[in-house]
């Protein structure tokens, strides 16, 4: 994909990224990481026994990361994105240990800033699963660079 300016954003703009498998080993390093290390996470006969879930779950925060590096990766905002300003999400259904996950994306709003070098973009993100399952939708919100 070519990198995008604030100008290339219009009410027909979208695109869906890469795929990405999520392994055993994504889940484990990444709660050990950031400090999720509870049995929701870690402990499989506890997940089996005191759970409705029969796999190893992935926290819905690896499940946003992993969906920001496909999008990242696909290269639309490589020298155009200044910052990330935040934005909301909703955690729609679980993400397991071998699921494939990709994202489609839509322009949401995007407005003029007083700066003219720069622009401020919403965009629609749906992550979805190997099966369909829309899992994750959020609303970023960035501050991208302008043409010169």
């Amino acid at each position: 994909m070519n990198t995008l300016y604030f100008e290339d954003y219009d009410n027909a703009w979208s695109m869906e990224t890469t795929r990405r498998t999520i392994s055993e080993y994504d889940i484990m390093q990444f709660v050990t990481l950031v400090g999720l290390r509870e049995p929701l996470f870690l402990d499989m006969q506890y997940l089996q026994e005191e759970t409705d879930y029969e796999r190893r779950l992935a926290p819905g925060s690896l499940t946003f990361s992993y969906a920001e590096g496909l999008v990242i990766g696909s290269g639309m905002l490589e020298g155009t994105g200044m910052a990330y300003l935040g934005g909301d999400s909703k955690i729609l259904g679980p993400v397991y240990v071998d699921d494939t996950i990709h994202v489609e994306l839509a322009l949401h709003d995007k407005r003029e800033t007083s700066k003219k070098d720069r622009g401020i973009v919403t965009t629609y993100n749906r992550v979805y699963n190997q099966s369909g399952d829309l899992v994750l939708e959020y609303w970023p919100k960035r501050m991208i660079r302008r043409h010169s």
